[in-house]
């Protein structure tokens, strides 16, 4: 098999841009989100909707997404959602499992406990009988 005339020497090493390694969901602000709708509300000319969502780096989607959460909620409208899946226990189911278990450790060492006394209490009864025996012959 003949040997290839590039050495292992000559090639670069491709290096990747450290700015593209971890990419990032974009999130807009609630006080962004309200003026956008607004700014979309007054595009009357044909056209001037496109052109914003172009100047801005938005799609159709944003908005109508931004106007049911809108008309969802008043209150609680617009606002970034947490990240992350929902937790199945609250606070409260939470604090009662650790409770449990704390308490689950507990009965485990009185059971110890317990039987230790009692194998005292059997040692002291052997060495009492132990210490008649003695006495009596």
């Amino acid at each position: 098999m003949p040997m290839p005339s590039v050495s292992l020497m000559d090639v670069s090493e491709v290096v990747a841009d450290p700015t593209l390694d971890r990419r990032r969901r974009r999130s807009f602000t609630a006080e962004f989100k309200r003026r956008m709708l607004a700014q979309a509300e007054a595009c009357s000319g044909h056209g001037e909707l496109a052109a914003l969502l172009r100047r801005e780096g938005l799609y159709s989607s944003h908005l109508s997404y931004w106007r049911a959460q809108l008309a969802a909620s008043e209150t609680l409208a617009l606002t970034p959602k947490i990240a992350g899946r929902k937790s199945k226990y609250d606070a409260n189911d939470r604090r009662i499992a650790q409770l449990e278990r704390e308490n689950a450790k507990l009965a485990y060492r009185l059971a110890i406990s317990e039987g230790l006394v009692a194998l005292q209490k059997k040692a002291q009864e052997l060495m009492a009988a132990i210490a008649a025996q003695d006495s009596t012959s």
